[in-house]
C-alpha cells in the first residue's frame, strides 16, 4: 500500500514501530501517522507507566473494511493525533496471532452480539477489555453513524479519567465473560457420538438446505456453511440419495456462481447474496484448499467431469498465482485494487465485445452478462445454466480475458507463509494428485511440506508464520494439526514413510503441549504467552477448528500405527464434544467428519509389489474408490516394506503372493484374504458398514 503522507522527496512522513515487523498487515500500517506498537509487553508497560488505556486494532491484510478504516481514520491526522495523545495504539495481525484475536473477539461478541474485522478494542494495562466493536466511521454522521470513531475515542478517555471504578468493573466483567466463552463446550459424554448423532446432524442440514441455490438458506453464503463432505460420507454408508443430491447440487451452484473466478480459477471467500453470484472478492488459501478436497471426493462418488475440472482450475490457480519460489503457498489476495472492491475481476459488456469480437454473443449468453451488470454497473461472470460442453468450447475466449486481465493492476497479495494453511494446501494437492494420478500436484505437496518442515521449525519447534526469511510465533494447535493431516495425505499419495513419521511427531507434540486432561486440546501450548484465557477450540467456521482436525489426525494415526494412545486421544476428544455435537451440529461440520471416521471402522489397505508398474491397476482402484475411513499403505517387497513396517506395523509380514502385486484389506489388524487382482480389491473395499441409528 502506498503511504498517503509523503514529504517533498516522495518519502513517507511517518514511520512507526510496525516497520520492524514482517507481517504484511502490520507493514501496511507502518507509515500511518498513528504511532502503532506491535503486541507485546512493552506496549502494556507504557500504558501502565503513563496511565493511558490501550487501543487495540486487529485485522488482516486482505480485509476490505480494514482498508476502509485505515483510509478514513488511521491516515487522518486529527484521529491519529487523538489516538497518540490519549492511548497506546497497538496493531495485531489476526492471522499471525489467532490467540489474541480469539480472546478479544469473545469480548466484542459479548458486548455487541457479533463481531468482525477490523476489530477495535479498548484495554487496560492488565490487558483486560472494557469496550469494543468492529468498524467505526471516523466522525459523527459518517455513513449514517450518530457517533463516530473520533467521538468515541474522546468519550472513552473521559470515562477512563473521570470514573476509573466503572472502567475497572467493566473490564473485570468482560474478562470473566471471555473466560467463559473460551472454555470447553458442554461436559464430556459417556458415549462416543456415533451414527445417531450423525443422522440427526444430516437431518438438521437437510432442513436448512436451499433447494434453489444449494448450501443453506441464508445470505451471505459461505462455502463452509453446508458440510458437503459429511453428506458424501452419509450417502456412502446410509445409501441416502438425498444427501448426495444436496452435496452435488451445492458444489455445482458454487462453481457456477461468481463465488468461483470463472476466468482465473479459484474461489473467492464468500457470496454476499443467496445465489452465490456476487462474491466478497478476497481469495484465501484455506478456502481453495478445502474446496479442492471436497470437489475431489465428490468426483470419486459421481465421476462428474465438471467436478474434476473445478479441482484442476483451483489447484492450477494456486500453483500459478499463490506459490512462492521456494514452493510454499502464500496466504491470500485482496478484494480491492485501485481503491475499489472487485475491480480486477469484473467486466463491462462493451469491454467483452471489444475483446472477443465474433465470440462475444455466445460468451455473453453463457456467462450471464448484461448491459446493466450485476455488480455496480459491471458484471461478475457466472454460469446461469451449466453445460460442460459449452464451458469447454468457450475456453479460448476465457483465455483471452485472462490475458487482458493480467494487464490490470492486481490486488495485493499477502505473501506470508502460514503453517496451518500450508498444511491444508499440502493435503489438498496430495489427495487430488493421488486421486487424479497427477504427479505434478503430488510434487507440489512435497515441496511445500519440505519448506515448512525445513524452514519453519527452528530448534525443532514448529512456528506459525514465515516471511522474509524469518519463522516467527510458536505454532498453535491448528498449525500442528493441519500440517499433520496434510502429511498423512502426502504419505498416502507417495507411500514415503518419512511423511507418516513426521505426522506422528507433530501429533505427539500436540499431546505433550496442547492436551487438556479432560479431553481435547487447547489452542495454545504450554509454551505460548498466557493471555486472559486459554481457549478450547469450539466451533468450525470458514476454517476447521484445530480440535476437529487434531481429532481426525489421532484417529487416522491409530489406524496407521495401531498405537492405542491415538485411539484414546481421538475418542477422548469426541466424548468431550459429544454434547455440543448433538446440540449444535451446524457449528461442528469438521468434527462430524471425525465422528463419522470413528463410527465407520477404518480400512487398513496394504499394497505390496515387486514391480511398481504392475501395481498400477491396484492403485487405480484405490484412486477411484471413495473410502473416507482408511489408512492406505504400499511398498515394494523387501527393504522398502521393512521400512514401512517400522512406522506402520500393519504392513509387517505382508508379501507379494506368487510375486504378483497383492492387496491386504484389514480392520484393526485383522485382514481379509489377500487380493491378487484389482477386481478382488475393489470387491473387498465395496463392503460398507451401514449406520446403526437408535
Amino acid at each position: 500500500m502506498t503511504p498517503r503522507h509523503l514529504d517533498d522527496a516522495g518519502r513517507p512522513r511517518f514511520t512507526n514501530r510496525l516497520a520492524q515487523e514482517t507481517s504484511p498487515y502490520l507493514l501496511q500500517h507502518a507509515h500511518n501517522p498513528v504511532d502503532w506498537r506491535p503486541w507485546g509487553d512493552a506496549a502494556f508497560e507504557e500504558a501502565r507507566r503513563t496511565n493511558r488505556p490501550v487501543f487495540l486494532s486487529v485485522g488482516y491484510s486482505t480485509c476490505h473494511w480494514c482498508h476502509v478504516m485505515e483510509e478514513e481514520s488511521f491516515e487522518d491526522l486529527e484521529v491519529a493525533r487523538t489516538l497518540n495523545e490519549l492511548y497506546v495504539p497497538v496493531k495485531v495481525d489476526r492471522e499471525e496471532r489467532p490467540d489474541v484475536d480469539a480472546v478479544y473477539m469473545a469480548a466484542v461478541q459479548a458486548l455487541q452480539g457479533g463481531g468482525g474485522w477490523p476489530m477495535s478494542v479498548w484495554l487496560d494495562a492488565d490487558r483486560r477489555p472494557f469496550f469494543g466493536g468492529t468498524y467505526f466511521p471516523a466522525r459523527d454522521g459518517d455513513r449514517g453513524a450518530p457517533r463516530g470513531f473520533l467521538t468515541i475515542l474522546r468519550e472513552l478517555r473521559g470515562l477512563w479519567d473521570e470514573d476509573p471504578a466503572r472502567v475497572g468493573g467493566a473490564a473485570s466483567s468482560l474478562a470473566d465473560a471471555v473466560r467463559v466463552a473460551l472454555a470447553s463446550w458442554g461436559s464430556p459424554g459417556a458415549e462416543l457420538p456415533g451414527d445417531t448423532v450423525l443422522a440427526a446432524a444430516v437431518r438438521s442440514f437437510e432442513a436448512a438446505f436451499d433447494p434453489r441455490h444449494g448450501g443453506v438458506r441464508r445470505a451471505p453464503k459461505f462455502p463452509s456453511s453446508f458440510p458437503v463432505r459429511l453428506m458424501l460420507r452419509w450417502h456412502r454408508r446410509a445409501r441416502d440419495a438425498s444427501a448426495l443430491e444436496m452435496a452435488a447440487f451445492t458444489l455445482e451452484r458454487m462453481a457456477a456462481g461468481g463465488l468461483m473466478d470463472q476466468v482465473g480459477g479459484g474461489f473467492h471467500r464468500y457470496a454476499v447474496d443467496e445465489r452465490w453470484l456476487v462474491p466478497h472478492f478476497e481469495k484465501m488459501l484455506y478456502d481453495n484448499a478445502l474446496l479442492a478436497a471436497a470437489y475431489t471426493e465428490a468426483w470419486q462418488v459421481t465421476r462428474r467431469h465438471d467436478f474434476a475440472r473445478v479441482v484442476r482450475q483451483t489447484l492450477e490457480y494456486l500453483l500459478r498465482e499463490m506459490t512462492s519460489p521456494q514452493g510454499a503457498f502464500y496466504s491470500a489476495t485482496d478484494a480491492d485494487s485501485e481503491g475499489e472492491e472487485g475491480k480486477f475481476f469484473v467486466w463491462k459488456e462493451a469491454e467483452l465485445r471489444a475483446l472477443l469480437g465474433a465470440e462475444a454473443d455466445r460468451f455473453i449468453r453463457f456467462h450471464g452478462v448484461t448491459a446493466d451488470g450485476n455488480f455496480e454497473g459491471a458484471n461478475v461472470l457466472h454460469v446461469p445454466a451449466p453445460d460442460e460442453e459449452e464451458w469447454q468450447a468457450l475456453a479460448p475466449a476465457r483465455a483471452k480475458l485472462y490475458a487482458a486481465r493480467e494487464a490490470r493492476p492486481r490486488p495485493h497479495r499477502d505473501e506470508k507463509i502460514l503453517a496451518a494453511w500450508n498444511g491444508l494446501a499440502i493435503g489438498a494437492f496430495a489427495l487430488a494428485g493421488r486421486v487424479f494420478g497427477e504427479e505434478r500436484w503430488v510434487e507440489a505437496a512435497r515441496r511445500a511440506a519440505r519448506f515448512v518442515l525445513d524452514r519453519m521449525r527452528p530448534g525443532g519447534v514448529l512456528q506459525r508464520t514465515w516471511k522474509d526469511g524469518q519463522a516467527r510465533v510458536p505454532g498453535f494447535l491448528e498449525d500442528h494439526a493441519f500440517l499433520a493431516q496434510g502429511l498423512l495425505e502426502l504419505f498416502e499419495a507417495t507411500f514415503e514413510p518419512a511423511w507418516l513419521a513426521e505426522a506422528r511427531a507433530l501429533a505427539s507434540a500436540v499431546e505433550h503441549h496442547f492436551a487438556d486432561p479432560a479431553g481435547g486440546w487447547f489452542s495454545t501450548s504450554d509454551r505460548h504467552e498466557k493471555l486472559l484465557a486459554r481457549q478450547k477450540p469450539s466451533q468450525d467456521g470458514a476454517e476447521p477448528s484445530g480440535a476437529s482436525v487434531a481429532t481426525a489426525v489421532a484417529l487416522r494415526l491409530h489406524a496407521f500405527t495401531g498405537e492405542d494412545r491415538w485411539r484414546r486421544a481421538g475418542e477422548g476428544a469426541l466424548r468431550a464434544y459429544a454434547e455440543a455435537l448433538a446440540a449444535y451440529p451446524a457449528a461442528f461440520g469438521e468434527m462430524l467428519l471425525a465422528a463419522d471416521y470413528a463410527a465407520d471402522v477404518a480400512r487398513e489397505v496394504v499394497l505390496v509389489w515387486r514391480e511398481r508398474e504392475e501395481a498400477e491397476p491396484f492403485l487405480r482402484v484405490l484412486r477411484e474408490t471413495f473410502l473416507p475411513s482408511r489408512a492406505l499403505l504400499g511398498a515394494e517387497e523387501g527393504e522398502a516394506l521393512d521400512a514401512l513396517a517400522h512406522v506402520a506395523p500393519v504392513a509387517r509380514g505382508r508379501v507379494a503372493v506368487g510375486g504378483k502385486p497383492t492387496a491386504y484389506v484389514c480392520e484393526k489388524g485383522q485382514c481379509q484374504l489377500p487380493a491378487i487382482s484389482p477386481e478382488k480389491l475393489a470387491g473387498n473395499l465395496a463392503t460398507v458398514r451401514p449406520p446403526r441409528v437408535r
